[in-house]
């Protein structure tokens, strides 16, 4: 009686066992496929925001935040703008060459209330590594 007591717990032991590893290694399976999901919505999620709905977002017009990115750099003149989210906050960015000197001024203005968030000069140098660096950016998305 001894001995059929303990094959029949030696036998619920290892039944146990399988069943325990059975799940654990359907639980890791599953975890990287929900991963996947969640890493591709996202990525639709980015997407999705085109420029029709930043504008819509904006609360000051591309003209103000234009007169006021002038102001801050006199005698410039505007090379290039856009429209964009950089760093959570939704800004127009405006690159501004000034007669004399090399590189751009970028005057980034908060497309929300209209205030100057950032100034940085650009070198050739710099404005050429932007330009790879966004270039590579924007093969990544494809």
């Amino acid at each position: 009686m001894f001995k059929v007591i303990a094959l029949a717990f030696a036998a619920a032991t290892i039944a146990g066992t399988a069943g325990a590893q059975a799940t654990s290694t359907y639980k890791a399976a599953a975890k990287p496929a929900a991963k996947s999901t969640v890493a591709k919505r996202h990525r639709a999620v980015k997407k999705v925001e085109t420029q029709a709905m930043l504008q819509k977002e904006a609360k000051i017009s591309e003209e103000t935040a234009r007169a006021t990115a002038l102001k801050e750099v006199p005698n410039g003149t505007i090379k290039s703008s856009e429209l964009e989210r950089e760093k959570g906050k939704l800004i127009y960015s405006f690159d501004i060459s000034v007669p004399g000197k090399t590189g751009i001024e970028e005057i980034n203005v908060n497309a929300i209330d209209g205030s100057v968030v950032a100034r940085e000069h650009e070198t050739p140098k710099m404005q050429k590594a932007e330009a790879a660096q966004e270039a590579k950016e924007k093969k990544a998305k494809k």
